[in-house]
């Protein structure tokens, strides 16, 4: 009789990243650590894993996303309350969601997130996909030449500048001065190295991302304007549609993303757990 580790079946989602996961559950992971071990090879090697028809109990999904590591708060988003850790991202007719643009979380932060775990609760009947780009694969695929000029850059990442449509709203500055105060304007290498797997990555994004230290504005804004579109090319991303139940974890450190907001002014509802750093960039 087969294992639990080898009752875990993989299909590749695109070229470049993702994979969905069958033959396990949230709960055998979190209570095994050979099939944690297994499942955290597999995320470091294929970037997002996807994992369909899943208990949507909170406490459950709270103790999935802990065995990767420490949960870390976010300031701008409320939590659940029977299972704290799990933060609610809601989008309704009043309260559309405000983030359209690729991003890999809080790398505003000087310890940004190692993973983040999202799980459909509520989903629309059409739309709502979430899209994930390998920066990986991005770098890999630019010329010998881009590469050696982009390795020694670093690039200036920023809470307000994310953030500035909700600090524009009433109130918005007054609620979010702690989370300024907190974090102010940091740098981070242009280029990434992984650290379980050594890859390099191209390490900036449209929503935090402000310029590249030491290159004149119209230079910058040009380079950072091309690494942009250049990682989030068709074929360094896989697509995923939304069942309820399903559960998706992805390495801030490899990937960027993007909700697609094209279901208004449906409801959906989703649970979020994001994972600390392991250290500074």
């Amino acid at each position: 009789m087969p294992t639990a580790v080898e009752q875990i079946q993989i299909q590749r989602a695109a070229g470049a990243l993702g994979a969905f996961v069958t033959g396990t559950s949230l709960a055998d992971i979190a209570a095994s650590d050979a099939l944690y071990r297994r499942v955290r090879e597999l995320l470091v090697r294929h970037e997002v894993l996807f994992f369909r028809d899943q208990e949507r109990a909170p406490e459950v999904f709270a103790a999935f996303a802990k065995t990767f590591g420490k949960v870390l708060g976010h300031p701008a988003y409320t939590t659940v309350p029977e299972a704290p850790d799990v933060q609610i991202l809601e989008s309704t007719a009043d309260n559309p969601s405000k983030i359209e643009v690729w991003h890999s979380d809080m790398t505003f932060m000087q310890c940004p997130p190692s993973f983040t775990l999202l799980q459909g609760q509520i989903i629309p009947p059409a739309g709502g996909d979430t899209v994930w780009a390998s920066a990986t694969a991005a770098f890999d695929a630019l010329s010998p030449q881009l590469q050696t000029f982009l390795l020694p850059l670093q690039a200036v990442n920023d809470f307000r500048h994310g953030f500035r449509e909700s600090l524009a709203e009433p109130g918005g500055a007054e609620r979010l001065a702690p989370a300024i105060a907190e974090n102010p304007p940091i740098v981070h290498p242009l280029i990434r190295r992984h650290p379980e797997t050594g890859r390099k990555g191209i390490y900036v994004n449209a929503l935090f991302t402000t310029q590249i230290v030491g290159l004149p504005a119209k230079e910058s804004e040009a380079v950072l304007t091309f690494l942009y579109r250049h990682i989030v090319a068709e074929e360094h991303t896989v697509r995923l549609s939304w069942q309820p139940g399903t559960v998706a974890i992805w390495d801030n450190r490899s990937t960027q993303h993007k909700p697609v907001n094209d279901f208004f002014p449906q409801h959906r509802l989703m649970h979020r757990v994001t994972l600390t750093g392991d250290k500074p960039v």
